[in-house]
């Protein structure tokens, strides 16, 4: 009987336990769920800003470096830099985006907007060629009567369009306040370094915990400058060149640029048919058109040299890996999908190749451990 009473009050306490373990894992449950609500809305921004901050660090600790050691001067200048170098060019291709487009509808309610004639070759087109030219040959004739057709199909391409220009306003708010935040981040970098450290130490142990930091903040680091960065300097050149050139709808083009860029394809294709245009127009004199037309075909080309040079510099794990995995985030969560997937990526192909190292050692340990049991 004593036996009995004893495994029950064993097994009391162990439900006890359990049930304790559940409570207070519950508990933890819920406060995750509520921090997570109140934090949510912020998300983005955070990552964003988190994001600038691990990229532009080595700028910050160079500037102030310069200045002294002075972290919170250093990061005030390293955000103003950020803020006027992003919404100036951006705001005047911008305003060349609405220009055109004020100019489109203008020409469109006056009925000044000429469509030139279709060409008897694009009728021959594989699968689009007939709809193609009927379509361009009924704007070129009666533009009027087409648009006043596509009415409800202009409506809501106008409530699209006009989404898009707030979502990019929406994006430089966001952007404003990532810097200011990024900012205040790497004013503090030490800190933060030191908890992010901690943090993979508690996940992954102190020997990959380094690793695994070192890893993901270059990882960030470059498809920033590799991908990003790339892109949007590409699309800064193109875009101010087709100013320079007077080639119409320049904001547009450069918008084009940025989102073939970030999606790894080139620039040529908006550029070469844009050098096209400007020989064909003939409004430029023969040494003004060789001139735009060197310095468009060089920043389509720019990506070329920019990109190996920036993607990938410093990370342990191949080129490749990083591309592949900032493509494939960014087709699965956009653009911070890009840096996500890539670090996932990379520290995956990392844990992989230990993984497979180790087992490597394990084998050519092995014959040395029976040589020296044999002797």
């Amino acid at each position: 009987m004593s036996v009995d009473k004893s495994d029950s009050e064993l097994g009391q306490r162990d439900m006890s336990g359990l049930l304790d373990v559940l409570i207070r894992a519950g508990l933890i449950l819920a406060l995750v769920m509520l921090c997570y609500q109140v934090f949510a809305p912020f998300l983005n921004l955070m990552i964003w800003a988190l994001i600038l901050a691990v990229a532009l660090y080595p700028l910050h600790q160079y500037l102030a470096a310069k200045i002294g050691g002075k972290q919170g001067l250093a990061a005030t200048i390293v955000a103003l830099l950020g803020i006027t170098l992003i919404i100036v060019p951006t705001a005047v291709l911008m305003s060349s985006l609405g220009d055109s487009v004020h100019q489109l509808i203008i020409d469109v309610e006056e009925g000044t907007l000429e469509i030139p004639a279709p060409r008897e070759a694009v009728a021959g087109w594989p699968l689009v060629g007939e709809k193609l030219y009927g379509f361009w040959y009924a704007a070129y004739t009666d533009l009027p009567g087409l648009i006043h057709s596509l009415q409800p199909k202009i409506g809501d391409l106008a409530k699209t369009a006009l989404g898009f220009v707030a979502g990019i306003g929406g994006g430089l708010l966001l952007f404003v306040a990532a810097f200011c935040i990024a900012g205040i981040v790497m004013a503090f970098g030490k800190a933060g370094s030191r908890a992010s450290l901690a943090i993979f130490e508690r996940v992954a142990g102190k020997a990959k915990g380094a690793e695994f930091t070192k890893l993901s903040t270059a990882t960030i680091r470059a498809v920033a400058q590799g991908v990003i960065g790339v892109a949007f300097i590409q699309a800064i050149l193109v875009g101010l060149f087709l100013l320079l050139a007077g080639v119409p709808w320049a904001g547009v083009l450069a918008m084009i640029v940025l989102v073939l860029g970030i999606a790894q394809v080139p620039a040529l294709i908006v550029t070469l048919p844009a050098i096209a245009y400007i020989w064909w127009k003939g409004d430029a004199g023969t040494v003004a058109a060789i001139i735009y037309s060197a310095l468009l075909f060089v920043a389509g080309m720019a990506d070329n040299v920019l990109k190996p040079l920036m993607l990938g510099r410093g990370v342990d794990a191949p080129m490749p890996i990083i591309l592949i995995g900032a493509l494939g985030g960014m087709a699965a969560a956009g653009i911070l999908g890009m840096f996500v997937g890539a670090t996932l990526l990379a520290l995956g192909y990392q844990i992989f190749m230990g993984w497979v190292a180790t087992r490597d050692g394990a084998k050519a340990s092995a014959p040395e451990q029976a040589k020296s049991t044999g002797s």
